[in-house]
This record gives C-alpha cells, sequence and structure tokens, in this order.
C-alpha cells in the first residue's frame, strides 16, 4: 500500500497543476470509485463543475484538493474538498487533454483549466478499486492549526479538514506535529511499538515499510512496548523515522511493482536503499546476522534478531 512519501511525490506532483485550476469537466467511469463519496453532500458531478482548486494538501496518507466555494456548483454551504484515498493500487495521473482515454482502470477523469499550463487532465486510475474519490465537507482543525503538508499556508482552507480525515493523526513531516504529544501517546501504549507505529490514531504515514526500517535504524525490537521507552529513545525514534521519510522522498518513495508512481508514472526507487524491509534471510547491513521475517497483522515484520533486542 503506498505510504506517506509515496502519497507526498503524488501531492508535489499534482499541487503545481492543479492549484488555481478551474475542473472544466468530470467524467466517472466508474462509481464504485465514489464509495467514500456521500451523496447528501451532493451530486459528485455537479459539485465539482466549474469549481477552483485552492491548493494541494496531504495528512499521512491522505491528499485533498480544497475548492474554492465561491466558483463551484449546486450547494455552497460551507467549504469542501475533494478528498482522496489511493488505497492499495490508486494513482493520480497527469495527461494532456489528446492523451488516449483507453486505459482499462481508469475510474475517474477531471479536466482542468489552469491560468498558466492551460488544459490539463488528471486521471485517477485504480486495478484494485480500494482506493476512492469523495467531494467532503470541511471543518477547522481541532487545535487551531494549518491541518496538512502543502506547499502554501496561505486561505481560509489552510486550517480547515475534510471531514473523513479528520480523526486521523498528524504525520511527522507535518510542520504542526507535536513531539511532545507523541511523546505523551507512546509513554501510555502497553503495545509493541511497531504496532503503535502504525496506530493512524497516534501518528499517521508511517506504513509497514517505513516503520520496519526506522526500528531498524535505532535497533528497537517490534515488540518492545512502547511505554518502555525512554523520552531519549523516543526522540532518537522520531529523529529515524523523520529520516527514513526525507529520504524515501528525495528518491520517489518505494517502487516494487508497476502500481506505485508518480503523477507522470515514473516509479520510485527507494527499495534500493531498505536495510531491513523484504530482506528476510539475507544478511543484516549492520552486524552481517540474518534478518527475520515474521507474521504482523495480516503483513511482515522484517528487523534483525541480533542488533534489535527486546529489552
Amino acid at each position: 500500500m503506498p505510504e506517506l512519501p509515496e502519497v507526498e511525490v503524488v501531492r508535489a506532483g499534482l499541487a503545481p497543476a492543479v492549484t488555481g485550476a478551474v475542473i472544466t469537466a468530470v467524467e466517472v467511469l466508474d462509481r464504485r470509485s465514489l464509495k467514500r463519496h456521500d451523496p447528501a453532500v451532493g451530486d459528485f458531478e455537479r459539485l465539482l463543475a466549474g469549481a477552483r482548486v485552492s491548493a494541494a494538501v496531504r495528512r499521512g496518507k491522505f491528499l485533498w484538493l480544497p475548492l474554492d466555494d465561491e466558483t463551484a456548483a449546486g450547494d455552497r454551504a460551507g467549504a469542501r474538498a475533494i478528498v482522496g484515498h489511493l488505497g492499495m493500487s490508486g494513482q493520480m495521473l497527469l495527461r494532456t487533454p489528446d492523451h488516449p482515454g483507453d486505459d482499462r482502470h481508469a475510474r475517474v477523469r477531471l479536466n482542468v483549466e489552469h491560468p498558466e499550463h492551460g488544459e490539463l487532465r488528471i486521471d485517477f486510475v485504480d486495478q484494485r478499486i480500494f482506493g476512492s474519490l469523495a467531494v467532503d465537507r470541511m471543518g477547522p482543525t481541532d487545535d487551531g492549526e494549518i491541518a496538512g503538508f502543502s506547499a502554501s499556508v496561505t486561505g481560509e482552507w489552510a486550517r480547515s479538514i475534510p471531514s473523513q480525515v479528520s480523526h486521523i493523526a498528524r504525520d511527522p513531516l507535518d510542520p504542526a506535529f507535536s513531539d511532545d504529544l507523541f511523546a505523551a501517546r507512546l509513554a501510555r501504549r502497553a503495545s509493541g511499538i511497531k504496532r503503535v507505529l502504525l496506530d493512524q490514531g497516534v501518528v499517521s504515514g508511517i506504513g509497514n515499510i517505513y516503520a520496519d526500517e526506522s526500528l531498524w535504524a535505532v535497533r528497537l525490537h517490534p515488540e518492545q512496548l512502547a511505554s518502555s521507552l525512554s523520552r531519549r529513545r523516543t526522540t532518537e525514534l522520531l529523529a529515524a523515522v523523520r529520516d527514513v521519510l526525507g529520504r524515501a522522498l528525495v528518491e520517489g518513495g518505494t517502487s516494487f511493482d508497476a502500481q506505485y508512481v508518480n503523477v507522470n508514472g515514473a516509479s520510485g526507487y527507494f527499495a534500493h536503499s531498505l536495510n531491513a524491509y523484504g530482506r528476510g534471510g539475507e544478511p543484516c547491513p549492520r552486524c552481517g546476522g540474518p534478518i527475520r521475517r515474521e507474521a504482523f497483522m495480516n503483513r511482515s515484520s522484517h528487523y534483525c534478531p541480533k542488533c534489535q533486542r527486546r529489552r
């Protein structure tokens, strides 16, 4: 499943193409990709026709495009946004308007007119149809801070968040992320640290790959109790998480197959930099011991039992 770096790569690619753009046409090819759209909010196509996109924003693995309500069609009561979740195989691909429309996995198409870049098309492509698009109402953030990571924080939308995303904790790259709150949440959790890192109510955006890599970096066993970590160890872990996520971003994310791509269809290459994840049975790059692969929450954990001992 795409994790924070992969979604951030998509957000960064979309931002210059959609910020300030007007949606000129909407084509829903498979309504299963609107499964998280609440009809009570209004008709998906009608709400978007003529709307101007204000920005591209992300929190954790969720992406949203705030809409300028003054330009939106239909019921204009309250701020709205297009909320996207990539699921297992979702892609947001930038196309020219005349790009062939024969992609059998294309589910939704948005045609936009940008004041600088002209006409563009955004294809939501999703082979497995676990991802979705929805128009969702926006509300103020609980703490009054900016809602998520974006290139700009100017505008009324900056401190508003879609209702479908409001329950998700901030991610470690969010400018408003609180290190103190993160430490306090860990101190209250008598669960293994990896399980806690994957809890989107504690911290968002850290999926299976980057949890394994971060824990390997600071020599923490995945089952080490979160509440047992000292503040120093918590600080070290958080620094490792940010370092791993940052390096993955530089390398375009982690792509194991053609489904994980940026808006231009290019794959990331962080997979070549992994130290633990996906390396079961191979020697640990640090101590030479064999990396162990164990079943974990319907997926796998990868760690070195020699230098990631449970304390």
